[in-house]
């Protein structure tokens, strides 16, 4: 079985909750105040660590009080965080989240995680088998070597483009894997996009992203929520359905699909099962609050694999899957 290597953010959110979202310049009372640990990067190691991945992660901690907790948190959660290091004097990431009605908006002020430099990188062992992750809250140079070396040892790398920022189009192409939702895909490809658009003007903007140099295709996956995802890989298109569950909280729900594919994959197994595994992930994830806390275990996704039925996608149809 490969490894898992994540090289991103952590954070601490300060999630609170209300019966809506205010407007701009309104004020709305709240119900409560979470703390919870976070960081897409943190989200997606704890994804796949609790799914069974061996998993490392690459990353940077202030010296306060909530870099304690996380690196405490992380390490409960089976992490190995060799390569996390503390800045003295920074200040820990934060994101500063409202959630209502299972939908949230986010914050984030990046603290330590704009310290993770390509250096950090250097010393991590990568190698054939092992899934390489990352995304955009950290440095983009930081992620360029990350995948430069995973590259080199002949792991496959994953991109989650987010959030949704200009960068290099040369580290689009050193990744193998692009996974993103309707936001990212429109910003990437200039698409207005929305996510009840139909599934082949997904497809469309999708396919110019493909191309992956050198004769070689990238598989793109773009999660569309209670919809579902789908998937351009190997020449075809894959379908993953929606699930039906009651949302409590779409928070850390995209990064559990991605870590959960990145376990998957580490473990051998092909994109489509990794697909449908990583959408049954999510679907767990958001029945429940946090982000980090609410990454499914090996047991729940046991069980829920064994019970899932397969939904097809109608018009109007209410299931929820993969996270957007």
């Amino acid at each position: 079985m490969g490894h898992v290597f994540v090289a991103g953010s952590i954070n601490m959110d300060v999630v609170a909750t209300a019966d809506r979202h205010p407007q701009i310049g309104e004020t709305v009372v709240g119900r409560e105040m979470l703390y919870s640990p976070g960081g897409k990067g943190a989200n997606q190691a704890v994804a796949a660590a609790k799914l069974g991945a061996a998993t490392t992660l690459i990353a940077c901690l202030g010296d306060d009080a909530f870099g304690r907790d996380l690196r405490a948190f992380l390490s409960a959660q089976g992490v190995d965080l060799t390569f996390v290091k503390t800045a003295a004097g920074a200040q820990t990431g934060t994101a500063v989240i409202t959630v209502a009605h299972a939908d949230n908006t986010i914050v984030v002020i990046p603290g330590a995680n704009a310290l993770v430099s390509a250096a950090d990188i250097g010393t991590a062992n990568l190698a054939k088998g092992d899934a390489a992750v990352s995304q955009f809250e950290i440095a983009p140079a930081a992620i360029h070597a990350f995948f430069l070396r995973a590259r080199a040892a002949g792991a496959t790398t994953i991109l989650n483009p987010a959030p949704a920022i200009a960068f290099d189009r040369g580290l689009l192409e050193l990744a193998d894997i692009l996974i993103l939702n309707e936001t990212e895909l429109g910003f990437l490809t200039r698409s207005e996009l929305r996510g009840a658009d139909d599934p082949a003007r997904f497809v469309e903007a999708a396919r110019s992203l493909q191309d992956g140099g050198n004769g070689r295709d990238r598989i793109t996956c773009v999660t569309l929520g209670r919809r579902g995802a789908i998937a351009l890989a190997g020449g075809e298109s894959l379908v993953i359905p929606g699930r039906v569950v009651e949302a409590v909280d779409t928070t850390g729900a995209g990064d559990c699909f991605i870590g959960a594919v990145a376990a998957q994959l580490a473990d051998g197994k092909p994109i489509r099962d990794a697909l449908n595994y990583a959408n049954i992930a999510a679907s767990i994830c958001v029945q429940r609050m946090g982000a980090a806390t609410s990454m499914p275990t090996t047991a729940e996704m046991n069980a829920a694999t064994s019970a899932a039925t397969r939904i097809p996608h109608r018009t109007g149809e209410t299931a929820v899957g993969s996270p957007t």
